[in-house]
């Protein structure tokens, strides 16, 4: 049992503060109003019908019959003090002995935001007031007859009415106010939307949008029945990509917003959904159950979670509530991340063309004016200068071959996964002219599903590609380079492996870039394997996710051919 509900709720301490407080007050203005220490009964009865809404304030039945019989209890009481009071030459003002009292049930409904209780138990009192005072005589009169009585039980009706209007004020300040404390992740969508230029310096250890997708998962398998279960954020073009999905097997879930699905309902509705078949597209089970809830923060829907169980009926209106309690603070995490790996990506295209068109400006348009002033040099050469013009021969060739390492420098600066063409095309024609340029022939293995991968992970997996080609080819000394790629979101593999002479006597600026793609595949929670290859050469592996087909890096080498 989850400790909220096992653990009684405490008083509230403003309210049992309250009625200690007015309790002592009415019980001492009785005294001085009667004379008569028996009419303090009064105020004992008081208490006792206080009691049950005191020490059970969340109870739906005890605590508003507790409050009822508090304010009957004081209409009852102010008519009996009033008759035996003795205030002044005016008959009827000793009501105002007991009638703060009143203040206290109408305070503690406002603060507990039962503004309409609030105002039936003011119709209550007044009623009470008026039936008490047509029954009651203080001498030889009734009590509704006498205006000193009237006007002392209008002035504390209309001072709880106000009391009621104020406390639901403070109450409406104070949620605002604790409403204003920056939250963490609240914060960080604040500060990312401002502050786009510099997402590199946010931290995205807890803005991971793939971790919070799993641990919102965990969460709600707590508290619903779960078979499977996916966490989907838009990608654009109509389309959903999964972040994170739990279950036994791998499942290909309905990713479009244009079927006729409960996911599209719920995206276009913001409500949560249900429904008795499955939300994938290979699930043949017969008694299914389907719970789609949207991720909404704001006006916004930023994702859905979809729960399957292969029961009938398995998500019924409690179910249902617990879990859009989970998901409601969660919504606004992964907006918060979302929006982190948009900036991230945005910044990090936008340094990326900014370092493209300054090589392109600068060292590479120095470079080709040096090759100019070689050839100039070479043409003025007359008189027994063989020796000089192999050097400056020898140095052309050099110039020539930075040139070349600095457009294939450029390329992959500026090459991207392009929304319609997808992560393979970007790492096969990255290959292909990488390749080319280097005398490697190059073997592609492609396999990509029409689902796709959040665009985050797609551009790391790209840059991975382009390092172990880009080693290859720089350090590797290969004639054949194999790619293999393989993309079923979640789930995705990227192998490139090379016969050349291995990891052993590599420059160590190669070793570097192993670095570097460890690094990248850290980030999107992949795994990196880099391993001899047999019988000359090395395998770079990077593994996201978990295939229904395998679970870990391929132990094969690649084919040697196409």
């Amino acid at each position: 049992m989850p400790a909220s509900t096992a653990t009684a709720p405490h008083p509230h301490p403003l309210a049992a503060a309250a009625r200690l407080v007015m309790l002592a007050l009415v019980a001492v203005l009785t005294l001085f109003a009667t004379r008569h220490v028996t009419q303090l009964w009064w105020i004992a009865l008081l208490a006792v019908a206080g009691l049950p809404s005191l020490l059970a304030p969340q109870h739906r039945l005890i605590a508003p019959l507790s409050r009822v019989a508090e304010v009957v209890v004081l209409g009852l009481a102010a008519s009996q003090v009033a008759a035996v009071a003795s205030i002044g030459t005016v008959a009827g003002l000793g009501a105002s002995a007991v009638l703060p009292y009143l203040a206290v049930p109408v305070t503690v409904t406002a603060l507990r935001r039962r503004f309409r209780e609030g105002a039936a138990l003011l119709a209550v009192t007044a009623a009470t007031l008026l039936v008490s005072g047509a029954l009651t005589t203080a001498g030889g009169e009734l009590q509704l007859g006498q205006p000193g009585y009237l006007a002392v039980c209008a002035q504390w009706l209309i001072l709880a009415a106000l009391g009621l209007y104020a406390a639901g004020t403070l109450h409406r300040v104070l949620v605002v106010r604790g409403e204003g404390k920056p939250q963490p992740y609240a914060e960080a969508t604040r500060l990312l939307t401002q502050l786009r230029t510099v997402a590199r310096q946010l931290p995205g250890a807890t803005l991971d949008p793939g971790g919070i997708s799993e641990h919102l998962l965990e969460e709600l398998r707590t508290v619903a029945k779960a078979d499977r279960g996916a966490v989907l954020s838009a990608s654009g073009g109509g389309r959903l990509v999964v972040l994170a999905q739990a279950g036994l097997d791998r499942v290909d879930w309905e990713t479009t917003l244009d079927a006729d699905s409960a996911i599209a309902d719920a995206w276009a509705s913001q409500q949560a959904t249900t429904a008795a078949r499955s939300q994938s597209r290979s699930h043949r089970g017969a008694d299914v159950s389907a719970l789609i809830v949207p991720l909404v923060a704001g006006v916004r829907t930023v994702g859905l979670v979809v729960l399957e169980a292969d029961t009938a009926h398995a998500y019924p209106p409690p179910v249902v509530s617990r879990v859009t309690a989970l998901t409601r603070p969660a919504a606004l995490r992964l907006e918060a991340a979302l929006l982190f790996d948009e900036v991230r990506s945005l910044a990090t295209n936008e340094e990326r063309q900014r370092l493209a068109r300054e090589i392109h400006d600068g060292v590479a348009q120095e470079l080709v004016m040096v090759g100019y002033g070689i050839d100039n040099a070479m043409a003025t050469v007359f008189d027994n200068a063989d020796e000089t013009a192999e050097a400056l021969r020898t140095l052309r060739g050099e110039v020539t071959r930075v040139i070349t390492e600095l457009r294939l420098s450029l390329f992959e600066l500026r090459s991207e996964v392009d929304r319609q063409g997808g992560l393979a095309a970007a790492i096969a024609e990255y290959a292909r002219t990488v390749g080319s340029s280097g005398g490697l022939r190059v073997h592609l293995s492609l396999d990509e599903s029409t689902a796709r991968l959040p665009a985050a992970t797609e551009a790391e997996l790209l840059r991975i590609a382009q390092e172990a080609v880009t080693n290859a080819r720089k350090h590797a000394g290969a004639s054949n380079l194999w790619v293999t790629c393989e993309v079923d979101p979640p789930y995705a593999q990227i192998e490139v492996s090379d016969d050349g002479q291995g990891m052993a006597d590599q420059r160590p600026d190669g070793r570097y870039g192993l670095a570097i793609m460890a690094e990248r595949a850290e980030r999107i929670r992949g795994r990196l394997e880099i391993r001899p290859r047999q019988p000359t050469g090395t395998t770079v592996a990077v593994v996201v996710g978990t295939s229904s087909r395998r679970d870990n890096v391929r132990d094969s080498a690649a084919p040697e051919g196409e």
